[in-house]
């Protein structure tokens, strides 16, 4: 089998490696063992960041149409099951989004969920003394 001599391709490995690893502490930034290592953990820690970014983003959107949901007196659980009976099609972003920037709005979509699921006070002016 013929010697191959990497020459070019080793040294363009190892500046990619060291390029990664600019910024990095001491000996991790400098010496291409190390920086290799330091790189490859950076790595594992960024691709399990992108998971966990969105169990995050979707925890905080549920906590705001939660909180968005208990002042129209109704809970998070109820309200999403209103609004799939009621045929609207909007996801948990979006229900976040209005919450905070639209909060007439948002009442419209929980009196259309109350409706849905046959609640006193579906019906904006209406009591619940006179829906009983």
């Amino acid at each position: 089998m013929p010697r191959v001599k990497r020459g070019n391709h080793r040294l363009k490995k190892r500046k990619r490696v060291l390029a990664k690893a600019k910024g990095y502490y001491l000996a991790k930034s400098k010496l291409y063992r190390y920086a290799r290592e330091a790189v490859n953990r950076a790595d594992q820690f960024a691709y399990i960041g992108r998971k966990l970014k969105k169990r995050d983003f979707r925890a905080l959107w549920i906590t705001r149409i939660s909180a968005a949901t208990r002042s129209h007196g109704l809970n998070y659980s109820r309200f999403i099951r209103g609004l799939k009976d009621s045929g609207i099609d909007l996801n948990r972003k979006m229900l976040a989004e209005i919450a905070v920037r639209d909060p007439e709005g948002f009442g419209q979509l929980v009196a259309k969920a109350k409706q849905a699921l046959g609640q006193p006070g579906a019906i904006p002016g209406e009591s619940e003394t006179e829906a009983a």
